[in-house]
């Protein structure tokens, strides 16, 4: 089941969110080249797709929540949160601010309180070097949550999982840049 998914959202990526230019990417590195992963997670099928996917690759992993950096993460989780509750299997979602708010409830981490050594996954749309990703760890280590694992659409296979390595994280991805422009 999770091939045919997989199927589905690779010609997704390669029709809409995969964009061939010049661009500056968040790392501060130029690619000629460009995944634009919201184009997918904004739609109501790759929601769908990335949502199973991911759940698919969570399910058995005893964790209490999912959650990532704003704004690549945002709408995954809001898919994974809807499937976990279809599939009475319910997950706490929550999203990491780059910065604590300075108004309201002054947070850094949104969504349901989440305890200490609480497990959580960590998931974005696209990671390059895994910047985003280690600054959301940092945040939930301030807070004594235990993250596992972090898991994206794509890694553009440009040292985000050695970065990750060097904090004690795995990266896991649904494709690599390999998969899709090889």
């Amino acid at each position: 089941m999770i091939k045919a998914l997989k199927d589905q959202l690779r010609v997704l990526l390669e029709k809409e969110a995969l964009k061939k230019g010049k661009f500056v990417l968040s790392s501060g590195k130029t690619s000629d080249y460009y995944f634009d992963g919201r184009v997918i997670t904004l739609t109501p099928e790759g929601a769908y797709l990335v949502g199973k996917i991911m759940l698919e690759l969570i399910k058995d992993e005893g964790i209490d929540a999912l959650g990532g950096p704003t704004l690549g993460a945002d709408p995954i989780v809001g898919a994974v949160a809807v499937l976990s509750h279809m599939q009475k299997i319910p997950l706490r979602t929550f999203i990491v601010r780059k910065a604590t708010k300075e108004h309201g409830t002054q947070r850094q981490v949104e969504g349901p309180q989440l305890k200490p050594a609480s497990k959580a996954i960590l998931v974005d749309d696209v990671a390059t070097t895994g910047k985003a990703l280690i600054e959301a760890k940092l945040a939930l280590d301030k807070m004594g949550i235990v993250v596992k694992k972090a898991i994206v659409i794509v890694d553009r296979e440009e040292g985000a999982a050695e970065n990750l390595a060097k904090i004690g994280l795995k990266l896991e991805a649904i494709f690599s840049r390999s998969d899709i422009l090889d």
